[in-house]
């Protein structure tokens, strides 16, 4: 099933349709790096275990808070292309109510052309980056996790 077929976030689907016009990786990549430039700095203090995605080659940390019914993500990594797959989820999910990121599935990235691009590890851990930011709204919508 391609994610045609599930609908996608507006902000999400935006971000994939921008990677499909991109038909050369290099452009995909510079696509990455921009994303990370744009990602707003994460406190030092929030870098902790409980927030490091585990499954990943770089270190990148998840935070999560709840606002008015609706999750708000902060993201880091040490690695450049790394911190922009976590920018482009970060700006794909954020402001939406748990619920929603919960039905999002992962295909999404077999769209974007990005998976052909990325070493196994990095695809590995753009979906573990995922899976984790899915747990946290998972968390919000089970009111197990505070924030």
């Amino acid at each position: 099933m391609s994610s045609a077929e599930t609908s996608l976030p507006p902000k999400l689907e935006k971000i994939v349709e921008r990677f499909k016009r991109r038909s050369n990786p290099k452009q995909k990549y510079e696509q990455l790096l921009w994303y990370a430039k744009k990602l707003p700095a994460m406190p030092e203090a929030a870098k902790t275990d409980n927030n490091k995605v585990k499954g990943c080659v770089s270190q990148v940390y998840i935070t999560a808070s709840l606002e008015n019914g609706r999750v708000c993500y902060q993201g880091d990594s040490d690695a450049q292309l790394v911190k922009g797959l976590v920018a482009f989820l970060i700006e794909g999910l954020n402001d939406l109510p748990p619920e929603e990121i919960m039905q999002v599935e992962p295909d999404f990235i077999e769209d974007t052309g990005l998976k052909v691009s990325l070493t196994p590890s990095r695809a590995n851990g753009f979906f573990n980056i995922f899976q984790m930011m899915k747990k946290k709204a998972l968390g919000f919508s089970l009111g197990t996790l505070e924030h």
